[in-house]
């Protein structure tokens, strides 16, 4: 008897919650000396109170600071994968770290470790806006750290379904995607496609642009991080039957990277044309790059005309068509006779069309302003021109400037707002039919996309980075202007104030390059295509189709968990 009253009195104490008296005089209320006082009474009897919030707090830190730490590390070494370090390969191993982080955990869990993993990503991939501020660093930093929160908890909720790193990479395609648009139209920067413009994933872009890229390498990830879930769970009693699903999963890891390899990259040309890229440079880099009036244009005039006379003496061939950079005339030729005159002398020196860039007032809205590719004819003077479609929130307009100004002084130095423009940027200058897309237009899929799909034979990268000068974006800018390349299967010229200007083929290898801060002409022959890609002629398909696939599989696992819940709860009545 006494054995049994031991046994019930134990079994008792193990359903009392932690914290409250464990003892069976306890729980009947009373003791040997006498009734117990109740809680909050102030005696010195009474059951201690449970721990606060601070302290509940500290413990779910220490608990975390881990896993947390290693989500840290992780982002920074995604950071690594772009440019300018371009260690592609820690893509794979940072996929496959934030996989094994969040990996049966909770919704919040993953959240929380995704915001670690893209706040410090996010920071080293975005180091360059310290020019503007650190603040600017940190606070867009944040922002975009917050997708990769939904993605962590994303990846949380189906890692218990089957296949589940197909699932996460659908997942990586549908935080990309909606990056690539919200806020404010998006901020496509620090893609898992554009660290991989050099790997064997590359060659994918032909098929399903960016996204597919994207797919691939977080694929590859996941199942690395499969194949390590299930060697970790061996340790100690493993034998080689076990360890078929870890060999499967590297085995289909080393598969997605290799399809790349196999698919066929097109570069015949229907047609080719001699270009000139003209890089005038700058006074200095940062926020006062443009220095006095008139001084970058009468750079990009002065190098053009040293282009002609290498022309005249025959050292060099003269090109069919020259291009010069976004803001290459750094005041309004339209409203500045001087401007006007000084790059019509350049124009009639070589004798050659210029797509010439330039910032053109608004016709009728005071205080806003064109970003124009202007084709500039030797004879006619200027023609057709394209406007940039997708101005830079807080760098080429401020939204809610009136109120923004008063809290963030620095936004009274945009003085003017950019206007957008409706079309795409098909020119012809000279004997091509270009498709111009101006600076960080580059980052999104359908701008480029369209522009190739209205007859764009080549693309042109007009673009100024000078205020960014040995930050590293110049870097992570050009590797874009690669994957693009194969994407639309295009030659990509890129042309900048500052550096890097470029030739990229349509293969994605750069044949001609000027460094930065240096005065020089590059001259290449480059192909003209007409011939589309299938990821010209899919769109967007393969993308909407990732993403949704992905958000399904959080429906899924939503409604496997509600389910196993409900079973729980019946079986307990």
């Amino acid at each position: 008897m006494y054995g049994q009253l031991t046994t019930t009195t134990c079994r008792k104490a193990r359903d009392v919650p932690s914290g409250s008296d464990t003892t069976e005089q306890a729980v009947s209320g009373s003791t040997a000396a006498g009734p117990v006082p109740p809680a909050g009474t102030g005696s010195p009897a009474a059951a201690p109170a449970r721990p606060g919030r601070a302290r509940r707090l500290a413990a779910l830190a220490r608990r975390e600071a881990p896993r947390t730490g290693l989500a840290v590390v992780a982002g920074l070494v995604l950071g690594l994968a772009f440019p300018p370090y371009d260690l592609w390969p820690l893509s794979l191993v940072s996929v496959a770290a934030l996989s094994l982080l969040t990996r049966g955990r909770t919704a919040r869990q993953g959240a929380w470790t995704g915001f670690a993993f893209g706040l410090s990503f996010f920071l080293i991939l975005l180091k360059w806006l310290h020019v503007i501020g650190w603040d600017a660093v940190v606070g867009l930093s944040i922002i975009e750290a917050l997708f990769l929160a939904l993605l962590g908890a994303a990846l949380a909720v189906t890692s218990r379904l089957p296949a589940w790193p197909v699932w996460a990479a659908c997942l990586w395609v549908a935080e990309e995607w909606a990056r690539d648009r919200l806020p404010l139209g998006g901020f496509p920067w620090g893609r898992l496609a554009f660290a991989n413009t050099g790997s064997p994933f590359t060659p994918l872009a032909a098929l399903g642009g960016a996204p597919l890229v994207t797919f691939a390498v977080a694929l590859a990830g996941a199942l690395l991080a499969a194949c390590a879930a299930t060697l970790w769970g061996l340790r100690g009693k493993g034998s080689l039957r076990r360890a078929v699903p870890a060999i499967e999963a590297f085995g289909l890891a080393a598969a997605v990277a290799a399809a790349g390899v196999l698919v066929p990259v097109p570069t015949k040309a229907d047609d080719t044309v001699d270009i000139a890229v003209v890089q005038g440079n700058v006074q200095s880099p940062g926020m006062d790059f443009l220095g006095r009036p008139m001084m970058i244009t009468d750079n990009h005039a002065t190098a053009t005309e040293k282009l002609a006379a290498d022309v005249k003496a025959g050292r060099v061939r003269k090109p069919d068509l020259v291009i010069w950079p976004e803001n290459s005339s750094d005041l309004d030729p339209f409203k500045y006779p001087q401007a006007y005159d000084r790059i019509d002398e350049a124009v009639k020196a070589i004798n050659v069309p210029v797509l010439v860039g330039a910032l053109v007032d608004h016709p009728t809205k005071e205080g806003y302003v064109f970003n124009e590719g202007i084709v500039w004819d030797p004879k006619k003077g200027p023609g057709a021109s394209y406007t940039k479609q997708h101005p830079v929130p807080f760098g080429e307009y401020v939204p809610f400037k009136e109120q923004l100004s008063k809290i963030i002084t620095r936004f009274q130095r945009v003085t003017r707002n950019f206007y957008p423009g409706d079309h795409t940027g098909v020119l012809k200058v000279g004997p091509a039919r270009l498709g111009d897309v101006i600076c960080f237009e580059v980052a999104y899929d359908q701008i480029v996309h369209d522009t190739v799909n209205a007859g764009a034979r080549a693309l042109v990268i007009q673009t100024n980075n000078a205020t960014y000068g040995r930050t590293g974006q110049p870097e992570q800018q050009l590797a874009m202007s690669k994957l693009r390349a194969v994407e639309h299967g295009r030659a990509v010229v890129t042309a900048a104030t500052s550096g890097i200007s470029a030739v990229v083929a349509p293969d994605g290898t750069i044949t001609h390059r000027i460094p930065e801060f240096t005065q020089g002409v590059v001259s290449a022959r480059i192909p003209l295509r007409d011939e589309t890609t299938l990821a010209d002629r899919v769109g967007a398909a393969p993308e909407w189709a990732l993403a949704i696939v992905g958000l399904l599989s959080c429906a899924a696992a939503a409604a496997i968990g509600r389910r196993g819940r409900t079973k729980d709860e019946k079986g307990q009545q």
